[in-house]
């Protein structure tokens, strides 16, 4: 079996492992009332409407 020459330093294997954590853009969805982007599964905040109905009150 293989066996390692020289042990590999902790901060060498975590930056090692670190790299596969990156994050990516989060997605967007249009809102069907008013038409501006949010996040899905939350209220839109430029009108404050969710699931068909008013769930927040924006100004």
């Amino acid at each position: 079996m293989a066996v390692p020459k020289k042990k590999m330093s902790k901060s060498k294997s975590r930056s090692r492992k670190a790299s596969a954590w990156t994050v990516g853009a989060s997605a967007r969805s249009a809102c069907p009332h008013c038409g501006a982007t949010k996040r899905p599964h939350r209220a839109c905040g430029n009108c404050g409407w969710y699931g068909g109905r008013q769930a927040i009150e924006v100004d």
